[in-house]
């Protein structure tokens, strides 16, 4: 029977990372939950699993979520292969049951870059976008009280390409889905958003050499196009921002050389 078939509760098989710590050996665990409702979100599914291993005095299975509204990006799973799950630009707490069969069985495990290593089970340290954001990802140009949003006018097109760069949720499905782990797309969101405005101009050739060398530190791969991290966002957000990144990183390389 089919999650659409009518029938209330689904059988469902999960084949899940367990990793006591960063330095413990971890391995897939197999579990078997007979009373999964189609309604129930996947995250919700994975709370009835946690009830049922503690009733028992077993570990739950820790993994990382927040606001379960498809707003944060915690919800950083690897869902049988495909991060965040296998429906297009949706957080996995957005993904709900009714999308798999009766009998499914789903594989989940966590991200899996060098620069996030595990913290426990499905949890990793995702830090390293946080230093590369403290890098440059911001505006330091004192802009006094509050201004009316018509103050400083911006052309709609611009305003629009920066708004869809401001839109990444820094969930790391990019650095996960990408081959090399590469943390491009992310950082050149963050480049981006704030390079096309007029407030960020300021200093764009600091915070693009800034940015990209704490990106290169975490130990990020390279892109070489695979496009595999603009599939997995659950944001959309375009692979044209890498390429206006490097462009920004190449300005400001040559205006770096020229005042020096």
């Amino acid at each position: 029977m089919s999650a659409g078939s009518g029938h209330d509760t689904m059988r469902i098989t999960l084949k899940i990372w367990r990793q006591a710590g960063p330095d413990a050996k971890g391995g897939m665990v197999t579990y078997t939950l007979d009373t999964v409702s189609p309604d129930m979100s996947f995250l919700e599914m994975l709370d009835v699993l946690n009830e049922e291993l503690l009733a028992k005095g077993e570990e739950p299975v820790a993994f990382e979520h927040d606001c379960r509204e498809g707003i944060c990006g915690a919800c950083s799973l690897v869902v049988d292969g495909i991060p965040h799950g296998p429906q297009s630009e949706t957080t996995v707490c957005q993904l709900h049951m009714r999308h798999y069969a009766d009998g499914a069985t789903i594989h989940i495990e966590p991200w899996r870059a060098n620069a996030f290593p595990i913290v426990r089970d499905l949890i990793v340290d995702r830090s390293a976008f946080d230093r590369i954001i403290a890098a440059g990802g911001f505006v330091s140009v004192a802009t006094g009280a509050p201004q009316d949003a018509n103050a400083t006018p911006i052309g709609g097109e611009i305003a629009e390409l920066a708004m869809d760069a401001a839109a990444c949720i820094g969930c790391g499905a990019c650095v996960a889905a990408c081959p090399n782990a590469s943390a491009m797309l992310f950082t050149a969101a963050k480049v981006s958003h704030l390079a096309l405005l007029p407030q960020g101009k300021v200093e764009r050739e600091r915070r693009a050499l800034a940015m990209v060398g704490a990106m290169d530190a975490e130990g990020f791969g390279n892109c070489t196009n695979h496009f595999e991290c603009m599939g997995a966002c659950p944001k959309g957000i375009s692979v044209e921002n890498i390429a206006r990144m490097n462009r920004e990183y190449l300005r400001a390389t040559l205006v770096s050389r020229d005042l020096g």
